[in-house]
């Protein structure tokens, strides 16, 4: 893949202030990129600007706070200059599908699809209105699990699916403005996302309530996490984030590490023999 970075891009990135956001800002600043890293709360602010300053990175890395769910906050992100809009914050509501309160799955779709689509079309009507649009980009951070489902994590990885199928329109739609689309779909990488979103389920299950005990379901988490594939060394996925975001050329669908894209390739191929 030709990794076209000679050109400096300045890219703003939601969710900065840690895991892969923030991994991988620091490694495109480096590289020589200028960098909006946003993060969602006031009390992030500083010590991520504070984490830059000791890097002798504050002339390329501008701290903000971007809270998707603030017009202020979005009226005033408007106002910025980039050349990439990178949506990779997110969340995740784990536990059986069939189970799950409703406004959990609601809110983790506000979070995940709508939110970060809203942002997208405003910064997008921004360009195109401007006549700037043509070799702009929009990074979206899916996951493989918007490429199959695992039984206990149906609602997080809907969010992801969508996601899948919102960029694969923009796309399409997008092309004649010149404006590039891509999603990058890490494997279960130990940034500490993952196994936030095991603890949720056990906040609202109730065995007097729910038929899913407690003790299966955080075994079924706890035996994933202790493979290999569930405990994967983040920065091989940031080295690669650092590579695709500024690219000019590339693959529309980045998963990483390979052995999680041929897994992928054969559930995909599997799931039209499965039978009920």
């Amino acid at each position: 893949m030709n990794t076209n970075t000679n050109n400096t891009k300045t890219i703003l990135i939601t969710g900065a202030a840690g895991g892969f956001g923030k991994g991988a800002a620091i490694g495109m600043a480096r590289n020589g990129h200028n960098i909006i890293a946003t993060v969602h709360v006031a009390s992030q602010v500083t010590p991520l600007r504070e984490e830059v300053a000791r890097l002798g990175l504050a002339d390329r890395i501008t701290v903000q706070r971007l809270d998707l769910t603030d017009p202020y906050d979005i009226k005033q992100a408007l106002t910025w200059d980039f050349d990439i809009l990178w949506n990779n914050a997110g969340m995740g509501e784990a536990g059986p599908v069939w189970e799950i309160p409703l406004e959990l799955v609601r809110k983790n779709f506000e979070v995940n699809v709508f939110l970060p689509l809203q942002l997208t079309q405003d910064v997008l009507r921004k360009w195109i209105k401007e006549g700037s649009a043509r070799g702009k980009k929009v990074v979206f951070t899916s996951s493989m699990g918007g490429l199959f489902t695992p039984a206990n994590w149906g609602t997080y990885v809907s969010t992801k699916h969508a996601l899948e199928s919102i960029a694969e329109a923009l796309q399409q739609e997008l092309a004649a403005y010149g404006v590039k689309i891509q999603t990058i779909n890490p494997g279960a990488y130990y940034t500490g996302y993952n196994e936030t979103m095991a603890d949720n389920p056990f906040r609202w299950l109730d065995e007097e309530v729910h038929f899913t005990k407690r003790a299966d379901l955080r075994k079924g988490f706890d035996d994933f996490f202790a493979t290999p594939e569930g405990k994967m060394d983040a920065q091989e996925m940031i080295d690669r984030m650092i590579e695709v975001v500024p690219a000019d050329t590339g693959k529309f669908r980045n998963v990483m590490p390979k052995a999680i894209e041929d897994m992928l390739k054969a559930h995909q191929s599997a799931a039209w023999d499965n039978a009920i």
